[in-house]
């Protein structure tokens, strides 16, 4: 079967944020219509909630897909950033339109709430929740394979749509029972749920952008798979941290220290190969030390050699301008000038 975009994951990626944009169009058309035919404020919370989730499917529909392309002169470490950043995108305007919508249901609560009761609203929310129901599977079928936090963020973002629709359903029974004020009070829970929403989307993306490091779990099965070598005989130095949504790791090994130049490299080239290996794990920057000898910024004569001393503390006589030289035999760049 032809697709418009592909079947590579990239296609599979934005085939996926355009039938979000679709399912969040016909939701605010069904929502927002009878909502404002009827006066139902909860209604109108809950469409209005999904204008902010077709802009940010848009936003990842258009943006998102940047992370599948290689790397380049402009981004070295490729583009893995620029989907965390889609998604932050997402939860910040998820949470600002709550607010919104939170100032709106106060106002209907100190205010007289008119609302007319009629069936279309309770067709029109049952529509909406089987509406975001099937995009939440079908987004989180896709995102199976794809391992993608901005499709995460839009799949969350249909479950609670789920929720805040059932909220904003026991408001128009209020109608129904002559308890109007119940809609906006559905309302400010809708706008309330909106807002926490919003808010843990941008946390978990935040946290990808600004290098943070990820849970030990993934720490652990790093130094795993270094000490599986056998030519590893120790690990320091490890750092793990976020490169957008990929690992990147910085270690040193300790090997051999009588271990060939070519060797070393074979075995820095495993070590490398390997950890590219494993799940999320994008760049990966490998220093070799001969075992026993100690991290050389340890050295006590790296700590003295500001001032010219020693380990003992004493001026070091083989070092500054003035310190004499045995003459190179060989002639050598230590011979002294004529």
């Amino acid at each position: 079967m032809l697709s418009p975009f592909g079947n590579d994951d990239r296609a599979r990626f934005q085939r996926a944020a355009a039938v979000n944009v679709a399912g969040n169009a016909v939701k605010i058309a069904v929502e927002g219509a009878a909502g404002l035919a009827f006066g139902s404020v909860a209604l109108v919370a809950d469409a209005a909630h999904s204008v902010a989730d077709l802009v940010a499917s848009a936003v990842v529909f258009v943006w998102g897909g940047s992370r599948y392309e290689s790397a380049d002169e402009t981004h070295p470490h490729g583009h893995q950033r620029i989907e965390p950043l889609t998604a932050l995108f997402v939860g910040a305007t998820v949470a600002i339109l709550g607010l919104l919508l939170l100032r709106e249901s106060v106002r209907g609560l100190v205010g007289s709430a008119e609302v007319t009761a009629s069936p279309l609203l309770v067709g029109a929310l049952l529509f909406a929740m089987a509406d975001m129901y099937l995009l939440y599977r079908y987004t989180e079928l896709v995102n199976a394979d794809l391992g993608s936090t901005a499709l995460d963020a839009l799949a969350v973002d249909c479950l609670n749509d789920i929720y805040t629709t059932i909220a904003a359903l026991v408001g128009v029974f209020g109608v129904f029972l002559n308890v109007p004020i119940l809609d906006p009070v559905a309302g400010a829970l809708v706008s309330l749920l909106v807002v926490y929403q919003g808010v843990e989307i941008g946390r978990e993306n935040v946290t990808y952008l600004v290098g943070a490091a990820p849970p030990s779990g993934d720490r652990e099965r790093v130094v795993a798979a270094l000490r599986d070598h056998p030519a590893v005989e120790g690990v320091h130095d490890l750092t793990v941290y976020y490169d957008g949504t990929d690992l990147e790791v910085e270690v040193h090994v300790e090997v051999d220290g009588e271990m060939t130049l070519r060797a070393a490299h074979d075995v820095e080239t495993d070590l490398v190969t390997s950890l590219r290996a494993l799940e999320d794990v994008g760049d990966v920057h490998v220093h070799l030390d001969p075992s026993g000898l100690g991290e050389w910024k340890d050295a006590p004569e790296w700590e003295d050699a500001a001032d010219g001393s020693d380990a003992s503390g004493e001026p070091d006589a083989s070092s500054g301008p003035d310190a004499s030289r045995e003459p190179d035999p060989s002639g050598g760049p230590d011979a002294p000038m004529e």
